[in-house]
C-alpha cells in the first residue's frame, strides 16, 4: 500500500512549493535567527546538471560504512519530503519534522520559498543530531542556491549541460560560472565535466580562489571492466575492481567523484579506508535511478528529466537490459527540452505512452504525444500516470520491459503505486 505522506509545511500565499528565487539574503537571515546551525559541522557541497544526487548518496553511504554519522540533504523528494533529510541513512522522523517545522516557522520574519524553508529545517536537524559532516546537494545552479551558505571542504560539480537557461545563463560558460560559485577558498573541487568551456571556467575559478581542482579523466581516472566493475586511479589511491550497486555504467563516473571526495576526506583525518569505500558502493541505494520495481514484466523507473539524463538512459536500455519489447512511459515538465529527449529515444524500438506528472509545470500528455509521433509510430496519450501504468501493464508480456522515465515527480507517483519508498 502506498505510504501516507506527511504534509509539507505551508507558506505565505506569495510563495508556493514551485517558487524559484535566487539570492542568499533570506536564507542567511533565517539561519541566523536559528543560531546558524550550518556552522556546527563540516560539509561537502554537490552541484551539477545530472548525477549530483547519486554522488551525494554514494558519499553519504561511504561515510556511513566508515563509521561516520553524516547528514544527507537532497532534492527533490519522490513521495515524502522527509526523504530529503537523512542522518546516518535514516530519514528525519515524523515527530522531529513536526517539531522543526514549528520552530522554523516561528523564526520567520519574512517570506521564504519552500526550498529555503526545507534547507533551514535540514541544517537545523543536522546540528541537533550533532553530525560531524553533512553532504548537501545543491537545488539549482550554485552561486545563489540556498545551500551555498556553507564553506565546504569539498565542492563537487558532477557535470554541466544547457539547462535552466532562463535562470543560470544562455551559454555553458555562463552556467559553469554559476555552478562554480560553490567553490570556496581552502577547499578542493572535483568535477567530471568534459567540455572545454566548462573546464576552463572551473580552472579559472579554482586558480583565483586557490583551490585544488581534480578532474575525472585528468587527475582522477577510471577503467571499466567487462564484468561490470571499474578501477579507480586517484591522486594517491588506486582501488581495483570496485563494484557498484546502482545500475547504469554512467554511475561509475559519479562513483569516481564520490570516491575522490572520500580520498580527500581521508587525507583530512576522516576514517575512510578501502573497505569503507567498497562497502559504501556496494550498499548505496538511490531511488528512482534505473530502479526495478517489479519483475515479469520488469518495471524500471528512471529520473531522466533532461536530454543528458535521457541520453544516459537510452545507452543503458540499449546495452544493459534485455527484453522482448520496450514500453516507455514518459512524462516531463513543460520547461524541459522534451523535443530533444523524444528524438534521443527514437533509436529505441519502443511503444511510447505519454503522460503528465502531477505538477503545475507538467506537460499535458497530448502535447508530448504529438511531439513523439514525429519520431515514433506507436504512441499513446494517457493523462493520469496511474492509468498510464495500468495501460502499460495491460499490453506488456512477461518478457517485456516497462520503463517509466522523465520528471522525478512522475517517478514518485509511479513508486507510490507500488508502495515503494525507503522511509
Amino acid at each position: 500500500m502506498p505510504m501516507t505522506s506527511l504534509p509539507p509545511p505551508t507558506f505565505p500565499p506569495s510563495f508556493g512549493p514551485a517558487q524559484i528565487r535566487f539570492g542568499l539574503g533570506p536564507i542567511k537571515r533565517l539561519l541566523a535567527r536559528l543560531g546558524d546551525p550550518q556552522e556546527r559541522y563540516r560539509t561537502v557541497l554537490v552541484a551539477g546538471t545530472n548525477g549530483k544526487g547519486s554522488v551525494s548518496a554514494m558519499l553519504a553511504e561511504i561515510l556511513k560504512q566508515g563509521g561516520v554519522r553524516a547528514g544527507l540533504y537532497t532534492s527533490p523528494h519522490l513521495i515524502d519530503f522527509r526523504e530529503r533529510i537523512r542522518v546516518g541513512g535514516r530519514p528525519i522522523s515524523r515527530a522531529q519534522a513536526r517539531t522543526l517545522i514549528r520552530e522554523v516557522r516561528a523564526a520567520l520574519t519574512e517570506e521564504v520559498t519552500y526550498f529555503e524553508f526545507l534547507t533551514a529545517l535540514a541544517f537545523t536537524h543536522f546540528a541537533r543530531e550533532a553530525v560531524p559532516w553533512a553532504v548537501l546537494e545543491v537545488g539549482m545552479g550554485g552561486r545563489l542556491d540556498a545551500t551555498n551558505v556553507v564553506r565546504p571542504a569539498v565542492s563537487i560539480i558532477s557535470n554541466i549541460s544547457l539547462e535552466h537557461r532562463d535562470y543560470l545563463g544562455r551559454s555553458l560558460r555562463d552556467i559553469a560560472r554559476e555552478k562554480a560559485g560553490i567553490v570556496k577558498t581552502g577547499g578542493v573541487c572535483l568535477t567530471a565535466a568534459t567540455q572545454a568551456a566548462v573546464r576552463d571556467t572551473l580552472a579559472e575559478t579554482c586558480r583565483r580562489r586557490r583551490v585544488r581542482l581534480l578532474r575525472l579523466g585528468g587527475e582522477i581516472r577510471i577503467r571499466r571492466h567487462d564484468d561490470g566493475s571499474f578501477s579507480y586511479f586517484g591522486v594517491k589511491t588506486v582501488l581495483r575492481h570496485l563494484h557498484l550497486a546502482l545500475a547504469g555504467r554512467h554511475q561509475q563516473a559519479n562513483a569516481a567523484l564520490a570516491v575522490g571526495a572520500a580520498e580527500i576526506l581521508s587525507e583530512r583525518g576522516v576514517p575512510l579506508d578501502e573497505a569503507a569505500i567498497r562497502r559504501g558502493l556496494l550498499n548505496v541505494r538511490w531511488e528512482g535511478r534505473l530502479e526495478t520495481l517489479r519483475e515479469r514484466p520488469r518495471v524500471v523507473v528512471d529520473g531522466a528529466h533532461n536530454p543528458a539524463g535521457m541520453a544516459a538512459l537510452v545507452r543503458s536500455l540499449r546495452t544493459e537490459f534485455s527484453y522482448a519489447r520496450l514500453i516507455l512511459i514518459l512524462g516531463v515538465l513543460k520547461d524541459k527540452d522534451y523535443a530533444r529527449m523524444i528524438r534521443q529515444a527514437a533509436s529505441l524500438d519502443a511503444t511510447i505512452i505519454a503522460t503528465r506528472p502531477r505538477n503545475e509545470r507538467g506537460l499535458p500528455a497530448a502535447h508530448l504525444a504529438a511531439a513523439a509521433a514525429r519520431w515514433h509510430s506507436r504512441v499513446e496519450a494517457v493523462e493520469e500516470p496511474r492509468e498510464a501504468l495500468r495501460r502499460a501493464l495491460l499490453i506488456a508480456g512477461p518478457r517485456d520491459l516497462v520503463c517509466v522515465a522523465g520528471s522525478l515527480y512522475l517517478i514518485g507517483e509511479i513508486k507510490a503505486c507500488f508502495g515503494r519508498v525507503s522511509l
